[in-house]
Formats: C-alpha cells, structure tokens, sequence
C-alpha cells in the first residue's frame, strides 16, 4: 500500500516537470490533411487488392491527388499513414522498418515524394508492446529509437496510438515521446491517443499536462462511417464541453477523429452537418476517403473556402453548443479572430425541413450591434441584420445551416466578450 502510494506521488511529480512541455512551435492552427484509417483500415492484401491495400501505391496516389486536386493549396497538407504499414518485425538492430513487399522504396522515398509536392507526412505508432492492428509496437525503452528513426525517414506527424499498453506505461511514455521527437531537432506534429484511453475526463486526464505534451490528442472513440458515429462522438463532446473547450487553443486541440465525408454512410446533409460541426469545434480536419473516386458533391463540401477559414481562426478558440431546444434543433456558436463568429443552426430531426426562428439577442449577442451575415454553405448574404432583428432558417432534416457573422456597427459598450448561454443554462463568457 504504501508502495504504490509512493509510486503515484512519484509519477505525478514526474508529470508536473516543465521539460515535458512540447514546445514544438507546431500546430498553431488546426492540422488538414488526409488519413488512411477510416477508409482503408488494415487491409494488406495486395496480390487480391493492390489499389486499395496499405502499401507505398495508396501514398503515392494520394498524394498526387492532394497536389493536383486543390486540396494542398486549401490547407491539406498532411498524408498520414495509420496502422499496418510496418514489417511484423523490427530489423537486426532494433530498429521499425516498412513491410518491404508493400513498401519497397521505403518510407524516407514516399517522404521526399510527399515533401516535393509541397505535403507533409505522418506516420503512425503505438505505445505499447503491439500496435492495434498486431505490428510492432514502441515500449518505453525504444521511445527514442524511434522517434530519431521517425526524423531520418523525414516524418513531419506521430500519430501515437495506445493499444497493449498499461496507465502508468502511458503516463511515462506519452511525455517521453514528446521529449525525444523535440530532441531529434524535426519538427515533427505530436497526435497522442492518451486520453481516449482514460476515458476521456479528469481526474483521469489532466488536460493541463496533456496540452503541454501533445499538438492534439483523440478524446473519444473511434469514428465510424456512419450517423450514429458521428452524433455519438458530438453528443460526448457536447456534453463534457465545459471540460473541453477551454483546453483548445494554438498548438494544442481536441481531436474528434476523422471526417468521412466521401464515404458511405452519410447522406448529403450529414456530410454538410460534420463537416460545420467538426468547424465550429476547432477540430482537426483529416480526411479519410478515397480522393481518386470521391464525388464532386462531397468534395465541394470538404473544398469549403469560408469554411476552411473558419476552421482554421488564428485565435483558435473551440466554439460551443449554446441552445439545445426540445425539438431537436440545436445552436453552436464560435468566436473568431476580428470580432466576428461562426453560428452553426443544426437539426437532429429526421421528419422535414424545420423553420427556426430566433435572434442574435436570444443567443446572448451584444446589444445594439449590426451584423453582415454570410450563409457558408450557399453564399447568401444578409445585410443589417440587427442584434434585436428576429429571422428565421430552414433546416433540413439532420442538416445544418451554417452563418458566418461579421459586425458592421457595434455598440456604444464594449463588446469583447459574449456571454454563450442558452435559456436556463450557465455557460461561462468566452472573449472574442
């Protein structure tokens, strides 16, 4: 008893030592890019199905398309590798090394591929004795091995995954790592899946710590490609938004997990809906569909200009669910740089479109202040739209009408902070 109390004295002081931060200078915007997983998952059978396999081809091909396609030039940068890349075993001198049937150029080959075509790479591990999908996994002792391995090969992302690993493996590890990727001289984005493995919440999770030691980190479960995945992860981070939110912010995010936008399971008004909400919550915007196939509607969705720049606000402030009304329709809100904020109006209903009607007043907006509004989605502009003015928006069923607001006139009284409550709820202010 007195042992382990001991021990946990020892690893909270441990967790407590400035040289954990990361300082990586990195992420000061959410990460956009592409990843395998979602899409692709573990499939290595490349004799039966080579275009579709985890192998050098699939990178290759994406990263053509992620050049040539407009997607680079809108902010999606990273390619990134998940699960199964690696050989089942590692090399004679300890070291990860690519399965050579699926990547037979090697991985410092894909990343000089990636990085002439103006992209980055990342790549996935795990803290633990296997990966998720059985590869060889980073135990605590080959931490810095492979993290300077990782550099050499020109990784530009970790991913670090936390499948066969104890609590207090992860608890040494995760800072370890941080460590010794700042300690390889690159810079290399750190995506921890820490807290998705202590549920999510403090005490368990210290997101104080975790900010210091991880660009982003995966909360929550894995998303699948369906509706009910992508509310269930929304209902979750709507309900521990108080915990959440205020830990967001430059070189440090919550990360829903993956957009499937492209996929199968989601209809076209899903698709809209995660991809606004997925804004609105600062989330990382990864892509995990296949780009040679995608359809031109999904892809109009995910090349979104004004969304994109939403997403990607320099202040980087995670916007919150500020009305939760009985008939299914709800209201997020996110503050942006330049005094203006998105509005994200979003229907879980599934019968009709539904006419919802309010005002910037019944959503806590400063008084006495004129707005320009923009529709994000259709481009429509509403001109002199008063805080008091009562309008309303058509909302299709599981859909979201998304309103970027930017205030031509403001009020006599300062304005610099909006208090985010709905009716009967207590939300702290958040500052513009």
């Amino acid at each position: 008893m007195v042992a382990a109390v001991l021990s946990g004295l020892v690893l909270a002081l441990a967790l407590a030592l400035p040289s954990q931060a990361l300082e990586n200078g990195l992420a000061l915007t959410p990460p956009m890019g592409w990843l395998a997983w979602e899409r692709f998952r573990c499939n290595v059978d490349c004799r039966e199905d080579p275009r579709n396999c985890i192998s050098e081809t699939l990178f290759y091909e994406m990263a053509d398309r992620l050049a040539e396609d407009g997607w680079r030039d809108l902010g999606y940068k990273y390619i990134n590798i998940d699960d199964c890349w690696s050989a089942k075993q590692r090399d004679a001198a300890g070291r990860l090394v690519p399965d050579p049937e699926r990547f037979p150029r090697g991985m410092k080959a894909l990343a000089d591929y990636v990085h002439a075509r103006g992209l980055k790479l990342g790549i996935y591990g795990d803290l633990g004795t296997l990966t998720c999908g059985g590869y060889p996994g980073t135990t605590l002792d080959l931490v810095e091995q492979d993290a300077q391995t990782f550099a050499e090969w020109g990784v530009d992302m970790l991913k670090l995954d936390g499948c066969y690993s104890s609590s207090e493996e992860q608890a040494k590890g995760y800072p370890a790592m941080a460590r010794a990727l700042n300690a390889t001289g690159r810079p290399i984005v750190y995506s921890c899946s820490w807290p998705a493995y202590q549920g999510g919440l403090p005490p368990k999770v210290n997101y104080t710590i975790l900010a210091e030691v991880c660009n982003l980190w995966r909360n929550y479960d894995d998303i699948q490609d369906s509706w009910d995945s992508v509310l269930s992860i929304l209902d979750w981070f709507s309900a521990n938004q108080d915990v959440l939110q205020p830990v967001a912010g430059p070189g440090h995010w919550n990360d829903p997990d993956m957009l499937i936008i492209g996929n199968f399971g989601l209809s076209y008004e899903q698709s809209r809906s995660q991809m606004a909400l997925w804004t609105v919550m600062a989330a990382p915007l990864l892509m995990s569909t296949d780009l040679r196939t995608i359809s031109p509607s999904a892809k109009e969705i995910l090349q979104n200009r004004l969304m994109i720049q939403i997403n990607q606000d320099p202040l980087g402030i995670q916007g919150r669910r500020i009305v939760k009304e009985k008939f299914h329709i709800e209201v997020f809100l996110r503050p942006l740089s330049r005094a203006t904020s998105a509005l994200v109006f979003f229907s879980r209903r599934t019968d009709m479109p539904f006419v919802y009607t309010t005002s910037l007043a019944k959503l806590h907006f400063p008084e006495d202040t004129v707005y320009e509004v923009q529709d994000v989605y259709s481009g429509k502009i509403i001109s002199g739209l008063k805080t008091e003015d009562s309008f309303s928006v058509v909302i299709n069923p599981s859909g979201v009408v998304m309103w970027y607001l930017c205030p031509v006139a403001l009020p006599v009284q300062p304005w610099h902070v909006v208090r985010q409550q709905a009716p009967g709820e207590r939300f702290p202010p958040v500052l513009l």
